[in-house]
């Protein structure tokens, strides 16, 4: 197992653990050099959504990974962590539907 699919399989795993919903991994590594994979979940409140991104953050550090950035964890509607080959997008059930990522990153280079 490479390197990034041992990151993408760890956070979501951690996800699941803290009972995020719809998580998906979408592949835009043939859409944008921005990264390999976008990891994309939904939380039940702010306060879940931010424990979501917290968790993600605390057990990642403990090997030793951390983030270029994190974004939104103000409001904690949509938290973005960046790990360089994944990027993951926590939201809020309402901007999810709202920003629609996912098929606005799968409909790129079609």
């Amino acid at each position: 197992m490479n390197e990034n699919n041992h990151l993408v399989d760890k956070i979501c795993s951690i996800l699941e653990d803290k009972k995020a919903i719809d998580i998906k991994i979408m592949d835009i590594n043939e859409k944008t050099t921005l990264a390999d994979n976008f990891i994309i979940a939904s939380g039940t409140s702010n306060t879940h959504i931010q424990a979501l991104a917290q968790e993600v953050v605390y057990q990642l550090k403990k090997e030793n990974i951390l983030p270029t950035s994190q974004e939104g964890t103000q409001t904690a509607s949509w938290i973005l962590l960046d790990y360089g080959s994944t990027i993951v997008h926590i939201f809020s059930q309402e901007m999810r539907k709202f920003y629609n990522i996912e098929t606005l990153w799968g409909n790129m280079g079609k």
